[in-house]
């Protein structure tokens, strides 16, 4: 067979671009409620940042309409924590996704942590890391959390057929997370058939590489306006005009900081957490500020009928 026959198979047949998108087009889909970018701000670790991020949101008067918490495990919570941690996202109107297990090594193997390993991809370690997950899921969903942050395509196929089967809830959501390692339109359909209800690509990839993977998913997009320095410090501020408009329907996501090691381990500082959060909201005031001060009409807006509030 020939490059040109393979070439057209994949074009034609199987629908994927052969190239990244240099034209960057705009995208075709949006939330439901029309919004083409939403705010997404992860390393809520616990009530009082959650809390702080609440009371900052209102001061600066920008709508977080998604939490990433509990990034270094929601079993660092204790149940009433759990709870609290619950009410807050439900009152607050915050769809609000946990990770109920530590992904960064913190198990007993270190093969992640150390130089070479650590790109090896985030990948949950044997079965019984799997049986400990689901367990933690459990405990979270009894507290009225709805969303899970997935880090390897195992975890999300075994978790998709549980809620397929009913054993976990309908109106539950998978993100898949940034440490699964994508970064490509195949492996970002991929992810969409397995049951993907949102996915973060990798931090540094180019707008034509984003358009590639919007022309061939309707998923939302988690996309890093702001990354820890460890992960390349990315500030993509500027952008937010072209990213709303190529990557709808996205999730601007706020992490800034040295590294999440520091700032997600069991022993972090909740003043250092608390400090970030208003950084991070102050963030995603200035994109709404770029994309407002743009040219390209684009929505913004507080529908959240589809977000994954908790129900405690």
């Amino acid at each position: 067979m020939s490059m040109k026959e393979i070439e057209k198979h994949i074009k034609e047949n199987l629908g994927f671009p052969l190239d990244d998108l240099h034209d960057l087009p705009s995208s075709k889909v949006t939330f439901d409620g029309g919004a083409h970018y939403r705010m997404e701000v992860p390393g809520i670790e616990n009530v009082s940042n959650f809390e702080t991020l609440v009371k900052e949101s209102e001061k600066q008067k920008i709508q977080i309409h998604r939490v990433i918490g509990t990034v270094g495990g929601s079993a660092l919570l204790d149940k009433e924590e759990l709870k609290y941690y619950a009410q807050i996202g439900h009152d607050a109107k915050m769809e609000t996704l946990v990770n109920p297990m530590p992904t960064r090594a913190w198990d007993t193997g270190k093969q992640y942590g150390t130089p070479e390993g650590y790109v090896s991809g985030m990948r949950v370690r044997g079965q019984h890391n799997l049986y400990l997950w689901l367990r933690e899921v459990n405990r979270c969903i009894e507290a009225g959390i709805r969303g899970f942050l997935i880090p390897d395509e195992g975890l999300l196929y075994l978790a998709n057929k549980l809620r397929a089967d009913g054993l976990i809830p309908a109106d539950v959501k998978f993100k898949v997370s940034v440490f699964a390692g994508h970064g490509n339109a195949v492996g970002a359909k991929m992810l969409e058939e397995m049951g993907a209800d949102s996915f973060n690509p990798l931090a540094d990839l180019s707008l034509g590489m984003f358009a590639a993977i919007r022309q061939v998913t309707n998923i939302p997009l988690d996309v890093y306006m702001s990354i820890v320095d460890s992960m390349g410090g990315n500030q993509r501020h500027v952008e937010a005009e072209e990213i709303a408009r190529i990557c709808a329907p996205v999730y601007f996501k706020f992490e800034p900081g040295k590294n999440e090691c520091d700032l997600y381990n069991s022993w972090h500082d909740d003043a250092t957490l608390n400090h970030l959060v208003k950084v991070k909201v102050r963030m995603a005031k200035i994109s709404k500020e770029w994309c407002d001060d743009g040219e390209t009409s684009l929505t913004f807006n507080d529908y959240t009928d589809d977000l994954a509030i908790p129900r405690p």
